[in-house]
């Protein structure tokens, strides 16, 4: 059973692998850009994986090309979003191929190409989406993270005003003397009470 559930594991890793890379004159190469992880450069790296690195009109020049049986017209804005983001994706692994493989032929370049579409591209699509939105909550927590400093800067400029201190005085002022009135109030209370006495009484 257990060397039954390891051939499984091993077969499945195998078909995952099959479709990360492709052989092509004897050499092995990667079509998951981040295999090439231990070859890259921190800059290269960040180049990878932040969307919007490659320019917009060369993206929309690639559409046909990756995705040539989209309806363009008729996708919205996410979802341009969302192919645009793919197509960066298919656009920036070529270029890792090219630069860790610069003996590829144009027909081998073309090959390459072909097998990432069919292999890579609900993969790519997945990535792209997960990456959006970790950008959005990174956003948002930056916009929370300055609403509060803004918040905060300005109770501290309103504090630290004359018009602001003398106004607060009276306030201050009337709160102490009623804590102190109630106070007074509550201790003139318990003398009067026969057990608060009693209590004293049997204490001393």
């Amino acid at each position: 059973m257990i060397l039954a559930f390891l051939q499984t594991k091993d077969n499945k890793l195998s078909n995952k692998l099959q479709k990360d890379i492709i052989k092509i004159g004897g050499k092995t190469i990667f079509l998951n850009p981040f295999l090439y992880w231990r070859r890259i450069d921190q800059n290269t790296n960040r180049w990878l994986r932040e969307p919007g690195q490659i320019a917009e009109l060369q993206i929309k020049t690639n559409r046909n090309r990756f995705y040539p049986e989209a309806d363009w017209e008729s996708l919205n804005n996410d979802q341009k979003a969302l192919k645009d983001g793919t197509i960066e994706m298919f656009l920036k692994t070529l270029e890792l191929i090219s630069t860790f493989h610069p003996d590829l032929n144009s027909g081998q370049l073309l090959e390459v190409e072909r097998k990432m579409i069919i292999s890579k591209k609900y993969s790519f699509e997945k990535w792209v989406q997960q990456s959006f939105v970790k950008r959005a909550n990174a956003q948002l927590r930056e916009k929370r993270k300055f609403e509060r400093i803004k918040f905060i800067s300005r109770w501290k400029e309103w504090l630290s005003l004359e018009e602001t201190h003398k106004a607060l005085l009276p306030v201050i002022i009337m709160i102490f003397v009623s804590s102190f009135i109630g106070w007074s109030a509550g201790i003139s209370q318990n003398s009067c009470n026969p057990y608060f006495e009693d209590s004293l009484n049997s204490k001393i």
